[in-house]
């Protein structure tokens, strides 16, 4: 490749990105690995500095958003020493042990962060805790995870009747419970179990569908007396525990994969394969997805790494084809929507997304964000309450300038959209990519030909 493709500038404060197709277009050939998965990057972080002993965690994410967290344990006297080695090592202070802060633990643009550590928090007793984080994570619902924490009897103040950040925390002795969650959320799940890990007796959250279970696995692998009733999307862990360093090994994520499967797939001569990308049940509907939209990805070499399935994924660009999803396939590919939306701009016919009201509360409206940048670059996707509708049947769009609105998957889901633009797209602040997906330019720039 020339090299003239991306540009990467700096504007003010905040980075563009000027994309440059030539009327030849692009293809995208070769094989990559995406960065760690960033939610069994943040537990492996959580469970090993309240675990016995010393974890090894092989493939973190070196994001900002796990950087978010392990500044938040070491400030709660967990010894982490690097975050830039090959193998990261966290020297567990056992469960209960967290210490008290001098300072407010900042979570910057991280949801999981502050979503996961407040069901620790609010479960050691004597300890006083406050919370905050950037712009965009103070205006982010929280009181879905503060009401069945205050069910358990914990004490947290926040803004808005305690449902904003900044949060303070005075920690207590909660008691067991049986929540009933109105959402399918794997934060608020998690928060819950880890709450009830210092609880005496059996805590249980029930969905309404399964959202991913990355909490669950880690759980018992580090020791966690927890039963898992998949029928009931029901999950139960009896406290106290008794958690033991353990070595993590993070496979791909598949929510950066997404990026790439898309690419491939409506770009003309593009041929990718993407090595151990982490395939949990859980988390691959944007896979069914796809291959509901008549993609072409085939699994390769599919192992198990520290009880995660992982595979190779070999896609290839193709004719794709519309669909509708709605339903339980939603929360399992929540994070991959936005780049869903891209692909489906060059689909036949038309793809409805419906039952995704959950994207208008993440690091932005991605909603709102996706459809107002693509209609931008000559789309036609219309706003619905609870999701898109995209007609599809495009063979081109129009370089332009659009917005990330700062938030990660927007950014990297128009940059895919601009490798089928015509002529030049700029992409503000395009650099909140780093957030989860810190050299995604970088390998953008390796698998384009033109």
């Amino acid at each position: 490749m020339t090299g003239s493709l991306l540009h990467l500038t700096s504007s003010h404060s905040h980075q563009q990105l000027v994309v440059t197709v030539p009327p030849d277009g692009v293809a995208l050939t070769g094989k990559i690995q995406v960065p760690g998965d960033k939610s069994i990057s943040h537990r492996a972080l959580m469970l090993g500095a309240i675990s016995e002993g010393e974890t090894r965690i092989q493939g973190l994410l070196l994001g900002e958003d796990p950087r978010s967290t392990a500044k938040c344990f070491q400030a709660m006297g967990v010894e982490i020493p690097s975050l830039e080695d090959e193998w990261v090592t966290v020297q567990g202070v056992g469960l209960g042990n967290l210490q008290e802060p001098a300072d407010v633990l900042n979570v910057g643009n991280s949801g999981t962060t502050l979503r996961l550590m407040i069901g620790m928090l609010a479960s050691h007793p004597n300890r006083f805790f406050t919370v905050t984080g950037d712009d965009s994570l103070r205006s982010r619902p929280m009181g879905r995870v503060i009401k069945p924490l205050m069910q358990m009897g914990a004490h947290i103040w926040g803004r808005q009747e305690n449902t904003l950040a900044p949060l303070a925390v005075q920690g207590q002795a909660l008691k067991p419970t049986h929540y009933n969650s109105p959402i399918a959320s794997a934060q608020v799940k998690s928060c819950v179990l880890l709450a009830g890990l210092l609880t005496d007796g059996p805590t249980t959250v029930t969905e309404p569908s399964l959202s991913r279970d990355h909490s669950e696995r880690m759980l018992q692998a580090f020791g966690a007396d927890l039963t898992v009733d998949q029928t009931a999307c029901t999950v139960t862990v009896n406290g106290p525990a008794n958690l033991t360093a353990q070595t993590v090994i993070v496979p791909g994520d598949i929510s950066s994969a997404a990026f790439w499967l898309v690419a491939a797939a409506i770009t003309p001569g593009s041929e990718l394969v993407i090595e151990n990308v982490g395939v949990n049940p859980t988390r691959t509907g944007i896979l069914e997805a796809l291959q509901a939209m008549n993609a072409d990805i085939t699994f390769e070499n599919e192992r198990l790494v520290t009880g995660e399935p992982v595979a190779d994924l070999r896609v290839r660009y193709g004719q794709l084809q519309g669909a509708t999803f709605s339903g339980d396939i939603i929360p399992r590919m929540i994070d991959e929507i936005p780049i869903l939306a891209v692909a489906a701009l060059f689909a036949k016919g038309q793809t409805v997304i419906k039952d995704a009201a959950e994207l208008r509360v993440k690091e932005s409206d991605r909603l709102t964000a996706m459809a107002t940048e693509l209609n931008r670059l000559g789309a036609n996707v219309t706003e619905r309450a609870d999701g898109l509708e995209i007609p599809g049947g495009l063979s081109t769009l129009t370089g332009t300038t659009v917005d990330s609105f700062t938030d990660h998957r927007v950014s990297m889901s128009l940059t895919i959209a601009a490798l089928r633009a015509q002529g030049v797209t700029t992409i503000q602040r395009a650099e909140a990519a780093a957030i989860s997906y810190p050299t995604f330019f970088e390998t953008l720039e390796q698998i384009c030909t033109h």
